[in-house]
């Protein structure tokens, strides 16, 4: 039997401690801080958003693998109530991207609750919603052996096959070399009665992500500033950042008109970041790489999660 050790508790180390338990691993996973629940890294929270709008054929070709490997895992945790996104123009969607792919679209969003702003054009996808991110990372750990408030400083420490490293925001501490970069980014709360909003993703002139929405089980409704943080050291616990607050609060007072414009709750999440915001998936001798997310990672999680055990397993 292979042994495996995953170091890093996050969706990532989960996602692939589930698919290397699948396939016959004895595995064992790491986690630096006391409780798997802690709030220090990238996975924390009680939603993320699931969509298959990208703009390019890999991202949604990644995500309809990850969505039946989502509803493999237990169907319950996606709630797909649909996704509106926002661009200056039709050519800035994509909508190219998901016909190629054969998913569904239509650009008359029925959820008159999101204002679109004058000029924008409005992409609604059905098949998207939220993963409830808490409920998803104890699901991948049910039965597995994790061992929580042992930092591990060097692979060397480990007695198994291969060692898999999904430690976001901590990577370069095993591979200094690395080319990332970690921001801390902030997430606002706000209250919102009713059924579930849309998730809605904002782009910009040049196609990047700039603004998103999405349910939250508790508030109603959770949006942040996509890449609006500063760079950061991961050891240290940071607050929410008072100006991306206001920012925040600023775009849902004109995006949600039936919502409380001020927030009722805030926290903050690390991105770890490569270039070209692509994720690292290699392997080094026995070493695994899984990071890094580029802060838009844990939809793919259970596709993800594959193909790390793949490496992991030779």
């Amino acid at each position: 039997m292979t042994r495996v050790a995953v170091v890093g508790a996050g969706v990532m180390g989960s996602a692939t401690a589930w698919s290397l338990r699948e396939r016959g691993a004895e595995v064992t996973v790491y986690e630096q801080f006391d409780d798997v629940e802690h709030e220090r890294g990238s996975s924390h929270g009680r939603t993320r958003i699931f969509r298959l709008a990208y703009p390019e054929d890999e991202w949604v070709r990644l995500c309809q693998e990850s969505l039946d490997g989502w509803r493999e895992l237990d169907g319950d945790l996606l709630s797909l109530h649909g996704l509106i996104e926002l661009a200056p123009s039709r050519a800035l969607t994509s909508a190219d991207a998901l016909e190629r792919c054969g998913a569904e679209f239509s650009f008359e969003p029925p959820d008159e609750r999101v204002r679109v702003p004058t000029g924008a054009v409005a992409l609604w996808q059905p098949t998207a919603g939220v993963v409830y991110a808490d409920r998803a990372r104890r699901a991948f750990l049910r039965g597995v052996d994790v061992r929580t408030g042992v930092r591990i400083e060097s692979p060397d420490e480990l007695d198994a096959d291969a060692v898999v490293l999904t430690v976001g925001a901590w990577i370069r501490r095993f591979l200094p070399h690395l080319e990332t970069q970690v921001t801390r980014e902030t997430v606002a709360y706000f209250r919102h009665d009713g059924p579930p909003l849309p998730s809605v993703v904002e782009l910009n002139a040049q196609r990047g992500h700039a603004m998103y929405a999405l349910h939250d089980p508790v508030h109603g409704l959770k949006a942040g500033v996509h890449f609006g943080g500063a760079a950061a050291d991961p050891d240290e616990p940071g607050i929410a950042d008072e100006e991306m607050l206001e920012r925040i609060a600023g775009w849902v007072a004109d995006r949600f008109p039936a919502a409380d414009a001020e927030p009722v709750a805030a926290q903050t999440c690390l991105y770890t970041s490569t270039v070209d915001h692509s994720f690292v998936l290699e392997r080094r001798g026995r070493l695994v790489v899984g990071s890094a997310c580029s802060g838009h990672g844990f939809k793919f999680a259970p596709a993800i999660g594959r193909r790390l055990a793949d490496l992991a397993l030779g």
